[in-house]
């Protein structure tokens, strides 16, 4: 049996081919373009995605019998508003989570509605880049578009519904909408009623190991694959990653450096931070979990390299970074370069570089970059501490993971050791040990987890090095609060 991983993301679509014993046979790679129509504005066409899989599937199953494949799950990009008419087509280009236009409706529903009340509904207060405040968005800003919709789904829910005919959402998804009661997973009259949209126009929810459908006889055909495929669920890019990076159950703990950065707490019991600096999510093997999540990571050094230093050779930046240079950087770096989540929940925050002198180097604008993706993690890090949640280790994965150097910095700033795994595929590897589940390979999500993932390497933190972080830490902490008027008055 094969199993196709869809990892649905913001630049690409990755697609992975999975043999029962979770040996990864193939993959290959579709980009997309991303839209950004005014500063700040973030969108994308959902017919790209559809694309991406119509042609990806079939080069992923070139040399491979397509007849042997099972089943199918996509971890995808959370909150992105993707919205259908009665004919199922799309209304608009969709709402990416890293948007922050609705900075006013954000306000209203964190203050009008208030954020008590929106945590009591759903667990969760408003921030930018969750469903909701787009759909007040499109209401106030669209209304001929927002009378016509139909259906509201997120990114790889619009993919599941290419593959299946079916509108579904699993709870990790879902749970970033702002729209759905996370403690008993089900939809939110209030909220749906507070947004103007009713549950009619919702997608039904399933767990993310559950088999949504099987795959449509005339797609099945275009790709290669039998119509007796199942479809499961899938989860939110995060949620998915932790799976393939085994971090369910209880106590686990995953940071991903992709795009976002996140840090990831998996729980078997539901909880909410009480100041809802961190996510309280459901979670891909049917528990639940914390977040925090920083919107620009592994992203702000591609920017600094791409667009600022016009390199694409991000390992050949690193190398001038030497160990004793770790912990005695002058420079320090602000990563929001598209506002920031967690913790701050501050969409006039800017990326920002403050420290340099004469000098400055090169290399020590990219180490700053890294240092400052790490410190923003750890402020989220902090938070869950501050909760009384022990974390002595953690996995790592993203595209960021794959930088020695930046693995290094991590277990320093936070102190813990850090594990690679030799798998290390993130949502789309997530998605494949989901459809496994589903088809029945597995009982549970654990035991695929407990079968599939293991620890290719660790990174144990230096405690002299930690120390130094410590204090580099401490300075961090002071500049966004210096800082914070000011972004504002610059919007």
């Amino acid at each position: 049996m094969y199993f196709i991983g869809i990892d649905l993301g913001t630049s690409a679509c990755k697609l992975l081919l999975v043999d029962e014993k979770g040996q990864i046979l193939n993959e290959v790679t579709k980009e997309y373009p991303l839209e950004f129509p005014k500063p700040g504005w973030s969108q994308q066409a959902p017919e790209d995605w559809k694309k991406a899989v119509m042609e990806g599937v079939p080069e992923l199953l070139k040399g491979f019998d397509g007849a042997q494949v099972a089943g199918i799950g996509a971890g995808g990009q959370m909150h992105g508003l993707v919205v259908l008419d009665e004919n199922d087509d799309v209304i608009r280009p969709a709402i990416l989570w890293n948007d922050g236009r609705t900075a006013k409706q954000v306000d209203y529903l964190n203050g009008e509605i208030t954020k008590e009340k929106l945590s009591k509904l759903t667990a969760n207060i408003a921030f930018a880049g969750f469903t909701a405040p787009k759909i007040l968005w499109m209401q106030e800003n669209e209304p001929e578009n927002f009378k016509k919709i139909a259906k509201i789904m997120l990114p790889k829910d619009y993919v599941n519904y290419i593959l299946t005919g079916v509108h579904c959402c699993d709870y990790s998804d879902a749970s970033g909408m702002l729209l759905l009661d996370v403690e008993h997973k089900c939809w939110s009259k209030e909220m749906l009623d507070i947004c103007g949209v009713s549950e009619a126009q919702m997608p039904k929810l399933f767990e993310s190991y559950e088999v949504v459908g099987t795959v449509l006889p005339e797609v099945a055909e275009a790709l290669g694959i039998p119509a007796t495929a199942k479809v499961v669920g899938g989860a939110g890019d995060n949620a998915a990653a932790a799976v393939g990076t085994g971090v369910v159950g209880s106590g686990g703990c995953n940071i991903s450096l992709g795009t976002s950065g996140t840090i990831f707490i998996s729980s078997d019991k539901f909880g909410v931070d009480p100041n809802n600096a961190l996510h309280a999510f459901a979670h891909a093997d049917g528990g639940w979990h914390l977040m925090g999540c920083m919107l620009s990571a592994a992203s702000c050094n591609k920017w600094l390299c791409d667009e600022i230093l016009k390199t694409k050779d991000y390992a050949a930046e690193q190398v001038d970074i030497t160990e004793e240079k770790l912990g005695n950087n002058h420079v320090y770096f602000l990563p929001y370069l598209m506002g920031e989540r967690s913790p701050i929940n501050d969409t006039n925050a800017r990326g920002t570089f403050i420290g340099m002198t004469m000098d400055t180097s090169r290399s020590d604008l990219v180490q700053a970059v890294l240092e400052g993706v790490a410190f923003a993690i750890r402020d989220s890090f902090e938070v869950a501490k501050s909760l009384g949640i022990a974390i002595p280790t953690t996995k790592i994965c993203g595209g960021g993971s794959k930088s020695p150097l930046w693995r290094t910095i991590f277990a320093n700033v936070l102190g813990i050791p850090l594990e690679l795994v030799k798998t290390e595929q993130g949502p789309g590897y997530g998605g494949a040990m989901l459809a496994m589940v589903g088809c029945g390979l597995y009982e549970t999500v654990q035991a695929a987890a407990d079968a599939l993932v293991e620890v290719a390497s660790t990174v144990q933190p230096d405690p002299a090095l930690t120390a130094r972080y410590e204090a580099r830490y401490a300075q961090f902490r002071k500049i966004y609060p210096a800082c914070k008027e000011l972004f504002a008055q610059l919007v």
